[in-house]
């Protein structure tokens, strides 16, 4: 969500920015070239005034200055002309030991011309008829304070400009984060769901995301119910299974094939790998899909039962205890979790003399799971073969039946990693190193 509103303020600064400056730029040259035009009109008739004062005198045509703007009589006034008639000018006493120089062409001067002071000059030229002769007339007027005057209205726009977009910024942030609010309740809902704290998102929500939590919680729905029937047929196939398992391990043992020892150890053998490999092979099916939302295991809720049912199987005054984080509750299938602990427990029971320990931790690379008993152990030289893959390990260790078949299952289905240790209670520890489930 963060990065949506990060992309959603960089991309309407930069276009509030691109579109101010144009407007603003379009702005001051809409309106330099409108004054420019009134300013114009305004020196086209102070050439005619100066036309007007063009008068015939005892040596000929001269100006009368008792018509002329004061201002011209004034050094460096910024208002100037020059009249060219013939081999005669006259130039206004304010232009003082400065030269203007006369525009090339009729009207307003394209640009702006150099004058006195490093003044800038708007310029205008008329060409008239004067008593016969042919006159020209240039006024010019000092631009300079105008454009000082359009740089700090520059300025000005740039900072109130400035001003305005940090506003505009800050109430589409604070609009986007309104909007974009069931967003993030939807993605804090379904990193509920992988937690296991719910088993559906809420359907109370904007309109435009009805739909879509709809469809989420229909697929949740059906996700569920497939799995469910998975592994209640599985379930129901290896029961079914058992009792022709049962019958052919009864027939081994009848009269007919006690007379051949060969076939019948032969024929048990392999009814016996039969049943192992089906048990096997059903609960890595039933591993195959992802825990259930809202079936996570919550140790603090399911282990009191756990070991309350243990003590009743085992009543033989075992002391058993566990230890957990507070309120923690284990990212996996509660299903599976409850058959792993259960599978470790139990055997653990049948082992241990007086005492059996589960403890879990947390750290940062993930979870740890501890069975103790103190019951005989194994050796450390035939460890590595009692967890190896396809081991009977009821039968490598005589006394010590682990059934870690399906544990070995569900712990390399997690990614997870499975050893036997020297406990401190005395007997054997089996650790279980489980890393922190991601949100997908």
């Amino acid at each position: 969500m963060r990065s949506i509103q990060r992309r959603l303020s960089l991309g309407l600064a930069g276009a509030l920015l691109l579109v101010g400056l144009v407007l603003a730029q379009t702005s001051l040259w809409l309106f330099d070239i409108g004054l420019r035009r009134y300013l114009a009109e305004g020196l086209r008739s102070e050439a005619e005034l100066l036309l007007g004062a063009l008068v015939r005198g005892p040596n000929g045509i001269q100006l009368d200055e008792q018509r002329l703007n004061p201002v011209h009589q004034q050094p460096y006034s910024g208002r100037y002309f020059i009249i060219e008639l013939g081999e005669q000018p006259w130039r206004s006493r304010s232009l003082w030991d400065s030269e203007l120089a006369m525009p090339a062409q009729k009207g307003l001067a394209p640009g702006l011309l150099p004058g006195p002071g490093d003044q800038e000059l708007l310029a205008w030229r008329g060409d008239y008829r004067r008593f016969g002769r042919q006159v020209r007339i240039a006024v010019a007027q000092d631009y300079t304070p105008l454009l000082e005057s359009f740089r700090r209205a520059q300025w000005t726009g740039f900072a109130l400009g400035v001003a305005g977009l940090l506003l505009i910024l800050a109430l589409q942030r604070f609009t986007v984060r309104r909007a974009l609010r069931p967003l993030e309740e939807v993605r804090q809902q379904i990193a509920q769901l992988q937690q296991g704290q719910r088993s559906e998102l809420d359907s109370r929500v904007p309109e435009e995301l009805e739909s879509l939590v709809a469809q989420i919680n229909h697929l949740l729905s059906h996700t569920e119910d497939t799995l469910m029937r998975s592994r209640n047929a599985l379930g129901n196939l290896g029961h079914a299974l058992k009792t022709p398992l049962a019958v052919l391990v009864s027939l081994a043992e009848r009269e007919e094939l006690r007379a051949n020892p060969e076939l019948r150890a032969t024929l048990r053998e392999q009814l016996e790998q039969i049943e192992q490999r089906l048990g096997r092979e059903l609960g890595r099916a039933r591993l195959a899909g992802e825990a259930l939302p809202g079936a996570h295991f919550d140790c603090a809720e399911e282990l009191p039962g756990l070991f309350s049912t243990l003590a009743m199987i085992h009543d033989r005054g075992l002391d058993l205890d566990w230890s957990a984080p507070e309120g923690l509750r284990l990212p996996w299938d509660r299903e599976d979790l409850l058959e792993l602990l259960g599978n470790l427990l139990d055997n653990a029971c049948k082992w241990a003399e007086s005492q059996v320990n589960l403890t879990i931790r947390t750290g940062d690379e993930g979870y740890s799971l501890m069975v103790d008993d103190d019951g005989p152990g194994i050796a450390e030289d035939q460890r590595e073969s009692v967890i190896g893959r396809g081991t009977r390990l009821d039968e490598q260790v005589a006394g010590h039946g682990l059934g870690l078949g399906i544990v070995r299952d569900i712990v390399e289905a997690w990614g997870g990693r499975l050893s036997l240790q020297d406990s401190p209670l005395g007997g054997l520890r089996v650790s279980i190193e489980l890393p922190a489930a991601t949100p997908s």
